[in-house]
Protein backbone atom coordinates (compact mmCIF):
# COMPACT_ATOMS: atom_id res chain seq x y z
CA UNK A 1 0.00 0.00 0.00
CA UNK A 2 1.09 3.77 -0.85
CA UNK A 3 2.13 5.97 2.38
CA UNK A 4 -0.38 8.97 1.21
CA UNK A 5 0.66 10.72 4.89
CA UNK A 6 3.22 9.24 7.28
CA UNK A 7 2.87 9.20 10.64
CA UNK A 8 5.56 12.23 11.06
CA UNK A 9 3.30 14.76 8.54
CA UNK A 10 0.08 13.53 10.65
CA UNK A 11 1.01 14.25 14.16
CA UNK A 12 2.73 17.91 12.53
CA UNK A 13 -0.53 18.83 11.29
CA UNK A 14 -1.96 18.23 14.46
CA UNK A 15 0.35 19.93 16.27
CA UNK A 16 -0.70 23.40 14.06
CA UNK A 17 -4.59 22.71 14.81
CA UNK A 18 -4.05 22.00 18.38
CA UNK A 19 -2.33 25.77 18.46
CA UNK A 20 -5.21 27.36 16.21
CA UNK A 21 -8.17 25.51 18.51
CA UNK A 22 -6.08 27.03 21.82
CA UNK A 23 -5.77 30.23 20.53
CA UNK A 24 -9.23 30.41 18.78
CA UNK A 25 -10.64 28.85 22.28
CA UNK A 26 -8.79 30.99 25.10
CA UNK A 27 -10.75 30.94 28.05
CA UNK A 28 -13.31 28.62 27.03
CA UNK A 29 -13.37 25.16 27.75
CA UNK A 30 -14.20 22.88 24.36
CA UNK A 31 -16.13 20.09 24.76
CA UNK A 32 -14.81 17.62 21.90
CA UNK A 33 -17.26 14.78 20.50
CA UNK A 34 -15.45 12.36 18.67
CA UNK A 35 -17.29 10.31 15.90
CA UNK A 36 -16.45 6.38 16.44
CA UNK A 37 -14.23 4.47 15.52
CA UNK A 38 -12.06 6.73 13.54
CA UNK A 39 -11.59 9.58 14.98
CA UNK A 40 -10.08 7.64 17.88
CA UNK A 41 -6.76 8.44 17.51
CA UNK A 42 -7.02 11.65 15.59
CA UNK A 43 -8.90 12.87 18.87
CA UNK A 44 -6.67 11.56 21.09
CA UNK A 45 -3.30 13.46 19.66
CA UNK A 46 -6.24 16.26 18.87
CA UNK A 47 -6.67 16.99 22.79
CA UNK A 48 -3.09 16.36 23.87
CA UNK A 49 -2.24 19.42 21.79
CA UNK A 50 -4.94 21.48 22.91
CA UNK A 51 -3.49 23.73 25.45
CA UNK A 52 -6.73 24.56 27.46
CA UNK A 53 -9.44 22.56 29.63
CA UNK A 54 -11.47 20.24 28.12
CA UNK A 55 -14.10 17.39 28.15
CA UNK A 56 -14.38 14.57 25.90
CA UNK A 57 -17.35 12.67 24.73
CA UNK A 58 -17.67 9.52 22.01
CA UNK A 59 -20.58 9.21 19.65
CA UNK A 60 -20.92 6.62 17.11
CA UNK A 61 -22.80 6.36 13.48
CA UNK A 62 -22.96 4.00 10.47
CA UNK A 63 -22.56 4.77 6.71
CA UNK A 64 -20.70 2.62 5.39
CA UNK A 65 -21.08 -0.73 7.09
CA UNK A 66 -18.39 -3.76 5.10
CA UNK A 67 -17.89 -1.52 1.60
CA UNK A 68 -15.79 1.19 0.29
CA UNK A 69 -18.37 3.52 -0.21
CA UNK A 70 -21.13 5.07 1.94
CA UNK A 71 -24.18 3.45 1.82
CA UNK A 72 -25.65 7.27 2.26
CA UNK A 73 -27.68 5.93 4.82
CA UNK A 74 -26.52 7.28 8.36
CA UNK A 75 -27.63 6.27 11.32
CA UNK A 76 -26.95 6.25 15.52
CA UNK A 77 -25.05 3.81 16.22
CA UNK A 78 -23.93 5.25 20.45
CA UNK A 79 -25.70 8.83 21.16
CA UNK A 80 -23.27 11.04 23.85
CA UNK A 81 -22.69 10.57 27.50
CA UNK A 82 -23.22 14.04 28.88
CA UNK A 83 -25.77 16.97 27.20
CA UNK A 84 -24.48 20.16 25.19
CA UNK A 85 -26.74 22.64 26.83
CA UNK A 86 -24.76 25.91 26.57
CA UNK A 87 -21.42 24.25 25.98
CA UNK A 88 -18.56 24.89 23.35
CA UNK A 89 -18.73 21.98 20.80
CA UNK A 90 -15.93 20.63 18.89
CA UNK A 91 -16.80 17.52 16.51
CA UNK A 92 -14.19 15.28 16.11
CA UNK A 93 -14.24 13.79 12.33
CA UNK A 94 -11.33 11.32 10.59
CA UNK A 95 -12.77 11.61 7.62
CA UNK A 96 -15.16 14.15 5.76
CA UNK A 97 -16.18 12.62 2.55
CA UNK A 98 -19.87 12.76 0.70
CA UNK A 99 -20.90 14.63 3.77
CA UNK A 100 -23.62 12.82 4.74
CA UNK A 101 -22.45 11.32 8.43
CA UNK A 102 -21.69 15.07 9.18
CA UNK A 103 -24.54 16.34 7.69
CA UNK A 104 -27.03 14.30 10.20
CA UNK A 105 -24.23 14.79 13.49
CA UNK A 106 -24.54 18.70 13.48
CA UNK A 107 -28.47 18.38 12.67
CA UNK A 108 -28.70 16.20 15.82
CA UNK A 109 -25.99 17.88 17.89
CA UNK A 110 -26.31 21.88 17.09
CA UNK A 111 -30.92 20.77 18.05
CA UNK A 112 -29.18 20.14 21.66
CA UNK A 113 -28.54 23.97 22.34
CA UNK A 114 -24.57 24.09 22.60
CA UNK A 115 -23.38 27.67 22.64
CA UNK A 116 -21.16 26.98 19.42
CA UNK A 117 -20.66 23.98 17.39
CA UNK A 118 -17.68 23.49 14.84
CA UNK A 119 -16.19 20.60 12.69
CA UNK A 120 -12.66 19.30 12.73
CA UNK A 121 -11.50 16.86 10.51
CA UNK A 122 -8.19 14.94 9.81
CA UNK A 123 -8.99 14.49 6.26
CA UNK A 124 -11.64 15.92 4.15
CA UNK A 125 -12.52 14.79 0.29
CA UNK A 126 -14.34 17.39 -1.14
CA UNK A 127 -14.51 15.33 -4.30
CA UNK A 128 -17.14 13.10 -2.93
CA UNK A 129 -19.65 15.55 -1.03
CA UNK A 130 -23.35 15.41 -2.21
CA UNK A 131 -24.32 17.37 0.73
CA UNK A 132 -22.64 20.65 1.37
CA UNK A 133 -21.04 21.24 4.71
CA UNK A 134 -18.78 23.52 6.86
CA UNK A 135 -15.87 22.34 7.93
CA UNK A 136 -14.11 24.63 10.29
CA UNK A 137 -10.84 22.80 10.58
CA UNK A 138 -8.81 20.71 8.09
CA UNK A 139 -5.94 18.61 8.43
CA UNK A 140 -5.60 17.58 5.10
CA UNK A 141 -7.57 17.84 1.79
CA UNK A 142 -7.38 14.87 -0.25
CA UNK A 143 -8.11 13.38 -4.07
CA UNK A 144 -10.59 10.74 -4.16
CA UNK A 145 -8.88 7.56 -2.89
CA UNK A 146 -10.05 5.10 0.08
CA UNK A 147 -7.62 5.55 2.72
CA UNK A 148 -6.33 3.21 5.56
CA UNK A 149 -4.54 3.50 8.68
CA UNK A 150 -4.31 6.61 11.57
CA UNK A 151 -8.23 5.29 12.71
CA UNK A 152 -9.63 4.94 9.18
CA UNK A 153 -10.65 1.29 8.49
CA UNK A 154 -11.55 -0.99 5.99
CA UNK A 155 -14.17 -4.26 7.48
CA UNK A 156 -12.62 -3.28 10.88
CA UNK A 157 -9.12 -3.38 9.56
CA UNK A 158 -5.83 -1.38 9.35
CA UNK A 159 -6.83 1.16 12.00
CA UNK A 160 -3.47 0.53 13.59
CA UNK A 161 -1.20 1.52 10.52
CA UNK A 162 0.66 4.96 11.72
CA UNK A 163 0.46 6.25 8.37
CA UNK A 164 -2.23 6.67 5.84
CA UNK A 165 -2.46 4.70 3.07
CA UNK A 166 -3.99 4.14 -0.06
CA UNK A 167 -5.56 0.63 0.11
CA UNK A 168 -5.09 -0.63 -2.62
CA UNK A 169 -2.07 0.66 -4.09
Amino acid sequence: MKVLLSFDQIHARILEMGEQITADYSGREPHLVGVLKGACPFMTDLAQAIDLPLTLDYIAVSSYGRATKSTGEVKLVKDLDQGLEGRDLLVIEDIVDTGLTLNYLTSLLGARGPRSLKVVTLLSKPARRLVSVHVDYVGFTIEDEFVVGYGLDYNERYRNLKDIVVYGA
